[in-house]
């Protein structure tokens, strides 16, 4: 995997897919930092520490499954992410890929804003102690209940995606009295999957207002973005702030970034032409990918933010506009590589001639993603090292599906046995944000680990939690 070669697409054969690696790594031991938190080693007597814990002390401690967060590398890619683009843009942290209260009071002491995308993402930001101001409000069909919720808050901006959101935005605003900071955020007719870019057909989806096309009025000029700037600058409850755009998820470069500054910047000139306003924030969203395995090879975000400085630059000396504040919505990229989930193996069923199914005691319950879009993920022995054989293994879950699968391929020692501890690096973000509760499975915990000292910030669910919600 390299960045011109992205995790996507249907894999369900019972052999390796094509192009995949076939020979294990060198050193099975190995804990690649490109996919481990940064504070990730192995003891001299071989058991893998992270944030200065021994991964045997957590999981007695606090059962498996189990996420561990380090903390540490969390705030340091903050820092990254903040210090990359400087005093005169924003970084948005993307609280879908993981939120938590502990989350938002690192956010808020490491200089990040926070984009939220539901009432109860702004409820946990707001009671976490993150300013209002430096909240944004995004979705596809925010409900009333929770735009009053932001309005009234004084959230920084709302993003608005659809005509009739205009319109909802603008009478809570009016009734409760505010001016409500907003974006549009605009379909540019772009999808990045890694190196791919589709200028057609793309514009098909549920996000957003398209560049051209659609129902604007022919007279006017454009399509439905220009007709919604056209709509939300008649309305004195809304403040049009800027324009928002996002591309796609998990991106090696910024190419497909290069094509949607260059439409959004067009769109800002035909403001400027049209109503004489020249728009100052410019947001081009998040999607900037992580490594999940040593293949993949993502940017640092100072090479990031350096490329889209002089890609935005260069669209808007084009169109002789002013550069605009520009916004970024990082989340996977902070969370993602911070944290593991540490598992115990269960059963160990080989398959001569194919593959040994190793079975852990979590599964798609704690991350589904390999089973919903064919993720990719590495996978390690961490309470002791092995010199035994490799042997190209399946991690799979404990639940009643036969798609149930961790790590759908890897490499690990023969000797692996029962009550041995795994850990799936990488699984920071959407792993407990989209954990569920299938086979009435109950939802691993997060533990915050940091220099030798652990503290559980989501605590375990446990059945009377299941129970409580059954009102029978």
């Amino acid at each position: 995997m390299s960045r011109s070669a992205h995790p996507a697409g249907p894999r369900h054969a019972d052999v390796l897919p094509e192009g995949h690696y076939t020979a294990p790594p060198a050193d099975l031991n190995a804990l690649d930092p490109r996919v481990w938190p940064q504070t990730a080693g192995r003891t001299p007597a071989g058991s893998v520490t992270v944030g200065g814990l021994d991964v045997r002390d957590l999981a007695e401690e606090f059962g498996t499954p189990l996420y561990v967060l380090d903390e540490a590398d969390f705030r340091a890619r903050c820092r990254a992410w903040r210090d990359a683009f400087g005093p005169d843009a924003d970084v948005f942290y993307a609280g879908k890929a993981f939120l938590s209260r502990a989350v938002v009071r690192w956010l808020t002491e490491e200089g990040l804003n926070l984009d939220v995308c539901s009432g109860g993402e702004l409820s946990v930001a707001l009671a976490s102690g993150m300013p209002p101001e430096r909240i944004a409000l995004h979705g596809n069909n925010k409900s009333s209940a929770e735009i009053e919720q932001a309005v009234e808050a004084g959230v920084g901006r709302i993003v608005l995606d659809s005509f009739q959101e205009i319109v909802r935005v603008a009478h809570i605003a009016d009734r409760l009295g505010r001016r409500q900071p907003v974006q549009i955020r605009v379909t540019v007719g772009v999808e990045a999957h890694t190196h791919e870019f589709i200028a057609t057909a793309h514009e098909d989806q549920k996000f957003g207002l398209a560049l051209t096309g659609g129902t604007a009025k022919p007279e006017a000029g454009g399509g439905p973005a220009a007709e919604a700037v056209r709509r939300v600058l008649k309305l004195d409850s809304l403040q049009l702030v800027g324009i928002h755009s996002h591309i796609g998820s998990q991106i090696f470069d910024t190419s497909g970034f290069e094509v949607a500054a260059h439409r959004v910047v067009g769109l800002l000139a035909d403001i400027r032409d049209e109503h004489g306003l020249e728009l100052p924030e410019i947001d081009l969203g998040g999607g900037l990918g992580i490594a999940y395995t040593p293949e993949d090879d993502p940017s640092e975000p100072h090479e990031i933010a350096a490329s889209l400085r002089e890609i935005v630059g260069r669209e808007c000396r084009g169109a002789g506009l002013a550069v605009p504040r520009l916004s970024v919505e990082p989340g996977r990229a902070v969370v993602g590589p911070s944290a593991c989930t540490v598992y115990e193996t269960g059963t160990v069923k080989e398959l001569p001639g194919l593959r040994t199914y190793v079975s852990v005691d979590g599964g798609m319950s704690d991350n589904v993603r390999t089973a919903l879009y064919d993720a990719e993920y590495s996978v390690s022995l961490v309470s002791r090292t092995s010199d035994a054989e490799p042997m190209l293994s399946r991690v799979v879950g404990k639940h009643c599906e036969s798609g149930d699968i961790v790590v759908r391929d890897a490499f690990l020692p023969a000797d692996l046995a029962p009550g041995d501890l795994l850990a799936v690096p990488a699984t920071g973000a959407y792993c407990r944000s989209m954990a569920n509760n299938y086979n009435h499975a109950l939802r691993p915990p997060v533990v915050a680990v940091k220099d030798g000292e652990a503290r559980v910030i989501v605590r375990r669910e446990t059945e009377e939690d299941l129970l409580r919600l059954d009102v029978g």
